[in-house]
């Protein structure tokens, strides 16, 4: 069973490998500590090897794992800071109990972004998760987010493009994203923000370029 949603950009896929990859790690280690202990149940100690050889492994193998652990981590955790050329910018603002944003390339192109109601839903629609603007942005295209927030802390997540960035007021925070394929993407506010902290869901609309352009004029 998988945990994660389906990766719709190239930084939550390295996160899905990298966690397979960290978890294969674990299943090994949990392995190898289960046959020790079946080992030292079942069968009459010796005194085979010397303490201070003993000793050497389990150094050198705790070492060499965290190794293997912490390259790949450093990597994403570097590409994801990384924001390179950016075709578009845009600037989340986070309100009690609602979402703004500003397309920093359009002179006037702003608009907030509140949850649909349960009783205005209309079939096929998620509940706590629709808004009645979505955020657009063109699929394949490096996306830039600014985000912050005007009166307490809120968290822009969307779990499906790998980004997670806490909003704060007074701070301007700097994320980026790629969608590699058109869809609609979930995500909710991640930070305990008040009494309606469930009720700012955050809905990422990716579509063609073309698409873009014409929604965008």
């Amino acid at each position: 069973l998988n945990v994660f949603q389906d990766a719709a950009s190239p930084i939550m896929e390295e996160l899905l490998h990298f966690h397979d990859h960290t978890l294969m790690a674990v299943f090994l280690i949990s392995t190898l500590v289960l046959y020790i202990i079946t080992i030292m149940m079942t069968t009459k100690l010796t005194n085979s090897m010397d303490a201070q050889e003993i000793e050497m492994v389990w150094t050198i193998m705790p070492a060499i794992i965290l190794i293997m652990i912490a390259l790949p981590s450093l990597r994403i955790l570097y590409l994801m800071d990384e924001v390179n050329d950016p075709h578009l910018t845009i600037k989340a603002i986070g309100h009690q109990w609602y979402w703004s944003y500003e397309y920093t390339n359009y002179e006037d192109l702003s608009f907030d972004s509140y949850m649909i109601p349960t009783n205005d839903l209309t079939p096929g629609q998620f509940r706590l998760l629709e808004v009645d603007n979505r955020m657009v942005v063109p699929m394949e295209s490096p996306t830039r987010l600014l985000v912050t927030a005007e009166d307490v802390l809120h968290s822009w997540a969307v779990p499906s493009l790998g980004v997670k960035t806490d909003a704060i007021p007074g701070r301007l925070h700097q994320t980026s994203f790629i969608a590699t394929r058109p869809g609609v993407f979930y995500g909710q506010c991640s930070e305990i923000c008040g009494a309606n902290h469930s009720f700012m869901p955050i809905v990422v609309e990716a579509v063609p370029l073309a698409d873009f352009e014409n929604w965008s004029s």
